[in-house]
């Protein structure tokens, strides 16, 4: 019985053996590497969703609280008035950072290849390299 791809591995001198007899194995790293891109931005989406409802919540409650401040000059009030517009101020803060964690998980997820490429280049003659590489050997040998 012949297989499907021995024209090709004739072709390319591929040992039959090594080629995978399918690529499921591919197809299931492909498919948990969505599933966890997919949570990922699921967890985005619902986190955002309830510090926009946080921070909402928070300036209606802002205003009833300012009112009520001003209505009773109490100075217990204003204090919790300065508590709540910092408890506010903390929640749009996390939302920008939460927008600064999804931007670098993206980037993590484009890089390819190595970060730091560090390359060599001599110039000059060959004479020079080889001189170089002459005295280079003289030093090795003291």
């Amino acid at each position: 019985m012949t297989k499907k791809f021995d024209k090709l591995n004739d072709e390319f001198n591929v040992d039959a053996d090594i080629v995978p007899a399918s690529n499921t194995d591919i197809v299931k790293k492909i498919d948990a590497a969505d599933r966890v891109s997919d949570d990922i931005r699921k967890d985005y989406d619902y986190t955002r969703g309830n510090l926009y409802s946080i921070i909402e919540k928070g300036q209606e409650a802002l205003n009833g609280i300012l009112e009520l401040a001003q209505e009773s000059e109490m100075p217990r009030a204003y204090e919790v008035a300065g508590q709540l517009i910092k408890n506010v101020a903390d929640a749009t803060d996390k939302l920008m950072l939460l927008q600064q964690k999804l931007k670098d998980v993206e980037e993590e997820k484009q890089q390819k290849g190595p970060s730091t490429v560090n390359n060599a280049l001599f110039v000059g003659s060959t004479a020079d390299l080889a001189k170089m590489l002459k005295d280079m050997n003289k030093e090795e040998d003291k």
